[in-house]
């Protein structure tokens, strides 16, 4: 079963309260999702860090419900 982006953004604010996140569907089929998630819990983490900070606020979902996610992430810019 798909997820819907609304969801995805309530899994990662859920685990990331502060997060400014923008979904977008790649293409309208609700299994492929670009994401940009900005968070100041991602300040001094490496980028792998920070994807996996956003993997594990998707609960296990990644390759199931959640076929292909793009993702991009950064702290907020000061």
């Amino acid at each position: 079963m798909a997820m819907s982006a609304g969801e995805i953004e309530a899994l990662i604010r859920a685990s990331l309260p502060d997060a400014q996140v923008t979904i977008e569907d790649l293409r309208g089929d609700g299994d492929h999702y670009a994401a940009t998630v900005v968070s100041a819990a991602f300040k001094g983490k490496s980028r792998v860090q920070q994807h996996q900070m956003v993997y594990a606020a998707l609960q296990g979902r990644m390759g199931g419900a959640l076929h292909a996610l793009a993702l991009q992430t950064s702290p907020p810019q000061d």
